[in-house]
Parts: C-alpha cells; sequence; structure tokens
C-alpha cells in the first residue's frame, strides 16, 4: 500500500495499539483513541475508567522515547487484511497550545470526547518510518 492510502486508513481508525518500552526494557502496549496529523500521532489520557492518569505509558515515554502506533483490520475474508505501523519518537505534553490542539482534533474525531474532553496529558508521536501490509 502507497503511503497516500496507508494514511488514508491510519486517518479513519478508530483504535489503535500504542507499544512503549518500559523501564525495564520489556514492551508494553495498550489500545487506543487517537488522531493523525501531519507526521504526529496524538493520543490523550481520557476520562474512560483508570486507578489513575499517571499512566505506565506515560513513565514508559518519559524513561525512553521509542513509541509504535498498530493501526490494523481484520476480516474473515484475509483478502481484505492490512495494517499501518508508525514508529516514532514520543513526547508528553502536559499544557500548551500543542496539547490544545491535540484535544481540539481529538474531540472532532470522538464525540464522546466533546461532553467530557480528555482531562490528562496527551501523549505525541514524532512519526519518523512508516510501514504497512499488503
Amino acid at each position: 500500500m502507497d503511503e497516500a492510502e496507508a494514511r488514508r486508513r491510519v486517518a479513519a481508525a478508530p483504535v489503535a495499539r500504542l507499544a512503549t518500552v518500559t523501564g525495564e526494557g520489556r514492551p508494553h502496549v495498550v489500545p487506543c483513541c487517537f488522531v493523525l496529523a501531519g507526521d504526529v500521532i496524538w493520543s490523550a489520557v481520557d476520562a474512560k475508567p483508570k486507578s489513575t492518569l499517571a499512566l505506565r505509558r506515560l513513565a514508559n515515554l518519559r524513561a525512553n522515547p521509542a513509541a509504535t502506533l498498530l493501526v490494523d483490520h481484520y476480516a474473515e475474508d484475509w483478502s481484505e487484511l492490512w495494517w499501518v505501523r508508525l514508529d516514532g519518537q514520543g513526547r508528553v505534553i502536559e499544557g500548551g497550545r500543542e496539547r490544545d490542539r491535540a484535544v481540539e482534533r481529538l474531540t472532532a474525531k470522538y464525540g464522546q470526547y466533546r461532553g467530557s474532553p480528555p482531562p490528562g496529558p496527551v501523549v505525541a508521536i514524532d512519526v519518523t518510518a512508516w510501514r504497512s501490509w499488503p
């Protein structure tokens, strides 16, 4: 798949898997809501039930910025299968203009955020590589 098609599929996807690396070097993967803005992925710590807003993914990115976002589609008809992987450097944004823009874009994509915007930090991934299949 070419990059334009990969971007279209990523932008339209409702959920992805965010992979970070723990301080012990282990992978940590969680599903997340996200939005694509050029070559940056934004995902926010939202109000879905959690025990804390100080999530493991935030600590992981502060210790090691390596991050990957995986968007995929599964179907019983295997000719419809695809995935797009975005590798990059992650950052945690606590406040400011970039966080505001991220929350605005996330709110535009997800109706659930309109009544309850994400209260926590934003994860930004500066994408350095796009990979896809098929």
